[in-house]
């Protein structure tokens, strides 16, 4: 009971702290290869507004260890954790007065640690093989010693789970967001909507 009643009192004062200051959260979600990243900073730069990306954040505990066990189970997403992530949004929003701060968020707002921060969540839903197909590129543009390997090893988990996953949390996100962009559009033109779309809130 201890333990809900703290964490119910730094909901609040959290949520009381970002609607004083007034800046909202954007979230950016969708599966990888979806443009969550470009969209960010295009977004950023357009209101001259701070952003953080997810990417950023993570570490060697932030995924579940066995990925393909944690979908069978019910892809949880809030077992997903990143304590660095919500820790420097915190100190953002204390810090800016900006009108919007944007975010990479893959999971929208189905993390239970970082939903209370969020104040819009927008969906970039498109279609698989479109976001496979970026995957690979990235690969192939940016080359490693391993990047046959890596890019074979991607695909081998792709097939046996990484497909399921993708659908599993773009389906949970899409239940709970704000605005959902299922064109395939120029990145300039997938932007230009969304500020608009931003203007208009």
């Amino acid at each position: 009971m201890a333990v809900n009643i703290i964490a119910t009192r730094l909901y609040l004062r959290v949520v009381t702290q970002n609607n004083m200051n007034n800046t909202k959260v954007i979230a950016v979600s969708g599966m990888s290869g979806a443009g969550k990243t470009t969209i960010v900073k295009q977004l950023a730069n357009m209101f001259n507004c701070p952003f953080l990306l997810f990417d950023d954040h993570k570490d060697k505990n932030t995924y579940p260890q066995n990925m393909k066990t944690w979908l069978n189970k019910g892809a949880d997403v809030s077992l997903i954790k990143t304590p660095a992530f919500i820790k420097t949004l915190n100190i953002l929003q204390s810090q800016t007065n900006t009108r919007f701060i944007f975010i990479e968020e893959p999971f929208g707002r189905e993390r239970f640690s970082i939903s209370h921060l969020i104040d819009y969540v927008i969906l970039l839903d498109q279609p698989l093989e479109l976001c496979l197909a970026r995957i690979i590129r990235r690969q192939i543009q940016h080359p490693s010693i391993n990047s046959i390997n890596s890019i074979s090893d991607y695909l081998n988990k792709y097939e046996d789970h990484f497909r399921e996953i993708y659908i599993s949390t773009v389906n949970q996100v899409r239940g709970n967001c704000d605005l959902i962009i299922q064109e395939t559009l120029s990145i300039e033109i997938t932007s230009n909507h969304i500020r608009n779309w931003l203007k208009a809130i």
